[in-house]
């Protein structure tokens, strides 16, 4: 059996529909469907790289815009926040205290659910900052819950795991 990549699967669909709608080829709901929860999967991956790169460039507003109001953010050390505002001060002050962090989510599986306006986002993180000791770097398993809001992808949960922590004296035990 040949297995066709999402990406190409998708394509495949979409320009099937373009094709069959030109020559007046009643066009599926199912694939509409697949060729919007592949949109849907394009935008949020493009949303997840704008995040890192916010993160990057140490910008709190615009890591926050990606946000819905009521955000719930788990963090690898199990604390927890609730609400854009307190989450995008927890981030200022993150870079302010450890100016060279350093957070990376690599999304593998994005599943949409485009009746309910929802997405599942499943990944790796990396981090990495230095303490007082020396540079810590860890990383993990994240998930996020998207949302779709008038047309717009937003960040409702996000949770991460740690699953490794090498360098200073911080990996020892949960801070």
């Amino acid at each position: 059996m040949t297995r066709i990549r999402s990406g190409t699967a998708a394509a495949v669909v979409f320009v099937a529909c373009v094709a069959a709608s030109s020559f007046g080829i009643p066009v599926r709901a199912n694939q509409q469907s697949a060729h919007q929860q592949q949109n849907d999967e394009q935008l949020i991956r493009a949303a997840r790289a704008r995040s890192n790169a916010a993160i990057a460039a140490h910008d709190p507003a615009a890591i926050a815009e990606l946000w819905m109001d009521d955000v719930h953010v788990v963090r690898s050390t199990g604390a927890q926040l609730a609400g854009r505002g307190p989450n995008q001060q927890r981030m200022a002050q993150q870079f302010k205290t450890r100016p060279d962090t350093i957070y990376v989510r690599q999304p593998s599986t994005i599943d949409v659910y485009s009746p309910w306006a929802m997405a599942a986002e499943r990944g790796e993180w990396t981090a990495r900052w230095t303490e007082p000791d020396g540079i810590v770097d860890t990383a993990g398993t994240y998930m996020a819950q998207w949302r779709r809001i008038d047309g717009v992808w937003l960040i409702q949960a996000e949770l991460y795991v740690p699953t490794r922590c090498t360098g200073s004296t911080y990996c020892s035990k949960r801070p």
